[in-house]
């Protein structure tokens, strides 16, 4: 029998952790739960002691998990330690994952303590952490940079303390695919007990090579564990890809000889699941999962394709949750077929109530244009969650004139703690007005740094899914919006990213 390769998702955690992507802890159990139709072998729901509402994000996704490992971070500290133990008490299977610095730069400039200090704080971690737990997992921060000979010493004393998953990461994206999977070969030769415990990989895309490097680990170095995002999400350019690492694999058995746990058919719908609550869209050119994925334009590769598949696809687009037929319903369709459309996407609904409401908003959108689309059924959905977050500032209506050689005017009305108010402004467009209305009348002071409008899906027809990224004081916050009013889902948009910059709890920042 082939080996099973272990998928670990950190798309709650360290993907967090790309500016902007904070999410509400219903949006991280929402994306938990379809991480587990996905069937990943282990969650990372965040890191408990960072935030009350990290805290209780963990704790609510520990307890509603049923077929993963649900998995809390912590640095290397009896306080993160126990905390993170605190979240995963209703977990039907928890873990704890520690953490600490250990190359030279780091434990110099960062925690400014010498390797001795780290090597007993390394022990006395895992060791406190198997006390409550019984499975442990531990990474040396910045590992592949550490001193070797260091690195053996760190680990086989965690090996020795009980830690059951050893993770090497490459926090910066510094390593090259040949150099990091013999790297991981030599740790594990060179550590007596390595066989002790199983040996997992964590990279960062920062030069392009996170997935590389992640299957030069498990198939040079010996790993058996990956540590991934969807969508390769993640800070700065982002972390190893879950889709690309899974259909590499499975696409590639007779290279690889792993098994998977994955059921690849839900890779789609979390994809887009992802994209929609975050607000970072996914390029039309991503593998597996961007739009162009499996299209062809090319005359001689339509021939081909219509001939055999297999000439140019390596993969099948249903394998991954492509479908031929997009549009699915319209205004005649009744509300079992649009129920019966959210089982399909994955999507579960916490009541009949939640399935009402998105309905009710189903029926409205179908009113304002003749074709619903997989995409607008998902951004309406979340659209519908989000309306169930306590909010400061709501969307009720907008009208706008713009014409040419005039000064575009925006007139919308939005409440504030429930109470309606009116704002005016004229602005360089429709939308520059609508925001400036808005803001006259809040006046947060935060400034825009990015402003992106994504169709939902290929029409003129289609809903325009706006992206706001405001800044204020040190913190960054998305929000999202959507409407085929492409000037109301720039207003929805940014009292999305208010509320958020609102409501946000301060956390402390992980690394790994």
């Amino acid at each position: 029998m082939a080996d099973k390769l272990i998928i670990f998702d950190t798309t709650l955690r360290d993907g967090e952790q790309s500016p902007g992507a904070s999410m509400t802890k219903d949006e991280k159990l929402r994306i938990a739960r379809q991480l587990e139709r996905l069937r990943v072998d282990v969650i990372e729901a965040g890191f408990p002691a960072s935030s009350n509402g990290d805290f209780e994000a963990v704790t609510a996704i520990a307890n509603a998990i049923k077929e993963s490992t649900v998995c809390g971070l912590s640095r290397a500290n009896d306080r993160d330690i126990s905390r993170a133990a605190e979240a995963l008490k209703g977990a039907t299977s928890g873990r704890i994952h520690t953490f600490i610095a250990t190359s030279p730069l780091h434990m110099e400039k960062k925690l400014r303590m010498s390797p001795d200090e780290v090597f007993e704080q390394a022990k006395l971690a895992v060791r406190f952490a198997r006390n409550l737990v019984g499975d442990v997992e531990f990474s040396p921060e910045d590992g592949y940079r550490s001193d070797v000979d260091f690195l053996c010493r760190v680990l086989e004393a965690v090996i020795h303390e009980g830690a059951t998953t050893i993770n090497v990461p490459d926090t910066v994206g510094y390593a090259i695919p040949e150099l990091y999977g013999n790297f991981i070969k030599t740790l594990r030769e060179r550590i007596p007990n390595s066989d002790k415990a199983i040996w997992s990989v964590h990279c960062h895309n920062d030069l392009g090579m996170a997935v590389a490097n992640s299957l030069a680990g498990v198939k040079i170095g010996g790993a058996r564990q990956v540590e991934c995002t969807i969508n390769g999400l993640g800070e700065r350019a982002g972390n190893c890809s879950l889709e690309e690492i899974v259909m590499a694999v499975k696409t590639r058995k007779d290279y690889f000889d792993l098994d998977l746990g994955i059921d690849t058919r839900h890779i789609l719908a979390a994809s887009r699941m992802v994209s929609q609550t975050t607000g970072f869209v996914v390029q039309p050119n991503k593998a597996v999962v961007g739009a162009n994925a499996f299209a062809h334009a090319s005359g001689i590769h339509q021939d081909g394709v219509l001939k055999a598949r297999d000439t140019y696809e390596i993969m099948r687009a249903e394998d991954v949750g492509w479908t031929a037929n997009k549009i699915v319903l319209g205004k005649l369709s009744g509300r079992n077929a649009f129920k019966q459309r959210l089982q399909e996407l994955g999507v579960a609904m916490e009541s009949e109530a939640d399935i009402n409401a998105a309905f009710s908003r189903f029926k409205e959108l179908a009113d304002r244009k003749s074709e619903i689309f997989d995409e607008d059924i998902l951004a309406l959905v979340s659209a519908e969650e989000h309306s169930h977050v306590a909010e400061q500032f709501g969307f009720v209506s907008l009208s706008q004139h713009s014409e040419t050689g005039e000064r575009p005017q925006a007139r919308i009305v939005f409440t504030v703690h429930g109470k309606e108010v009116t704002s005016e402004s004229d602005g360089n467009g429709p939308v520059d007005a609508s925001l400036k209305a808005i803001e006259a009348q809040v006046k947060s002071g935060a400034e825009m740094v990015l402003y992106s409008v994504n169709a939902i899906s290929g029409s003129t027809e289609s809903q325009g899914e706006v992206t706001v990224r405001l800044q204020n004081a040190g913190r960054v916050v998305n929000g999202v919006g959507a409407d085929p009013d492409i000037v109301v889902a720039s207003a929805k948009a940014y009292l999305s990213a208010l509320n958020k910059l609102q409501s946000q709890a301060e956390s402390v920042a992980a690394q790994g």
